[in-house]
């Protein structure tokens, strides 16, 4: 059962505002969620970090008895070297990188016996990559990453990612690693974003939902039949790729053998931040909201008006309105559209019948999963039975990777 408005004050009774928390109960059956989503399918989940940032809460998914979940996507290579540190493994860094300080991080922990895979999507980058490799005496897992964006018309529909599109590109730059000192050929990292971070139920604006729906059905036919002709085309030139990563936690239903992958990759279904809430898949629809902040009313400016100190925690992207933190408990709050969420105060307005005094507490959730972990040195976690303990984030252990 969901914490509760009364659970959740009584629980932080002690806490300093603001505090970011996770509901570990609802944390839990998430992640069993994801487990039972892709179980059918016989292929296993990769944790994002970036959209935890906790290493506590990475080890719960990590520990999950289905034993389905396995393996660290990470987004810098600094973050790699500090979870090798804290015992992680199986740690794959999902974005080119080129700076030497970043090459020899990533060589330095594959050289100290790591598990560590790395993507690139140029023929520069990869020499770079191999070179760092070879100075440290080992061999780096080379993953390419593809672009699944869907071509249409004309049009480029999906994310900005690689240069790479088409099955002879792949092949190309796959032979040049696989032939480059310190490299060895591992696989694809094959992300369809149009499709998984793309929601097709937003009510900010209902007149593009059936256009988004329709997209997100042409790509998923599209990039089915794209993946699994350039995992054929790599196998014909004895490039036969170990691990093809594709997915994300809004294309779990979609994202399966059939469409070229071994792995999928999930983050943000395990807290549930309020982007997701606008999808109209089932899987999506049935995840439950485990990750929150609470903040402390500070003002009461008017009768109907509350104002929390702080909260300006707007997440990155398109500005829209579904980036603003979302007020969710009490129920029937509501930013104020001339203010929002502001950087020191955000004022609310109350619904009828809602009285709430300086003092009280007003819990939020975040629009993206990761990002609420940079503004916190510690996550409050709460057991079920009330229990409350404190996990540092990336922020709290001292660092700041991006």
């Amino acid at each position: 059962m969901a914490l509760g408005y009364a659970d959740i004050k009584r629980c932080l009774a002690d806490a300093p505002l603001p505090a970011a928390f996770v509901d570990l109960a609802a944390f839990d059956r998430n992640v069993s969620r994801v487990a039972e989503m892709v179980r059918p399918h016989g292929i296993t989940v990769r944790p994002a970090s970036k959209s935890l940032r906790v290493p506590a809460l990475l080890r719960r998914v990590l520990d999950h008895p289905s034993g389905l979940l396995s393996g660290v996507m990470c987004f810098s290579a600094p973050e790699v070297e500090h979870l090798a540190g804290q015992g992680f493994d199986d740690l794959l860094l999902a974005y080119p990188i080129h700076q030497a300080r970043d090459l020899q991080c990533l060589a330095r922990v594959a050289a100290a016996g790591s598990r560590v895979s790395a993507v690139v999507d140029s023929r520069s980058g990869a020499e770079r990559l191999g070179r760092a490799a070879s100075e440290h005496g080992t061999t780096l897992d080379v993953l390419l990453c593809v672009d699944m964006s869907l071509k249409l018309a004309g049009l480029h529909i999906g994310v900005r990612r690689s240069p790479l599109h088409s099955p002879d590109q792949v092949r190309a730059l796959a032979q040049r690693v696989a032939e480059t000192p310190g490299l060895r050929f591992h696989g694809l990292m094959a992300y369809e974003a149009q499709i998984a971070g793309l929601g097709d139920a937003i009510p900010f604006e209902p007149h593009m939902n059936a256009a988004k729906a329709l997209l997100k059905r042409i790509s998923v036919r599209e990039l089915s039949k794209r993946r699994n002709e350039i995992v054929d085309s790599l196998k014909r030139d004895g490039l036969s790729p170990t691990l093809v990563n594709g997915g994300g936690s809004g294309s779990l239903d979609t994202t399966t053998p059939a469409s070229g992958v071994t792995e999928v990759t999930a983050g943000s279904a395990f807290l549930k931040s309020h982007l997701f809430d606008y999808y109209s898949n089932p899987h999506m629809r049935e995840l439950e909201p485990a990750g929150f902040f609470a903040l402390e009313i500070t003002r009461t400016p008017a009768r109907n008006i509350a104002t929390c100190l702080g909260g300006g925690y707007v997440a990155s992207g398109a500005s829209q309105a579904d980036k603003a933190p979302l007020p969710y408990l009490p129920h029937g709050l509501k930013l104020l559209p001339a203010e929002m969420a502001g950087e020191v105060q955000t004022p609310l307005q109350l619904p009828a019948g809602l009285q709430l005094e300086q003092g009280d507490m007003v819990v939020f959730r975040h629009a993206k999963a990761g990002e609420l972990a940079e503004r916190f040195n510690h996550y409050l976690l709460i057991e079920e039975g009330g229990g409350v303990s404190s996990a540092p984030t990336y922020r709290g252990q001292g660092q700041c990777f991006l």
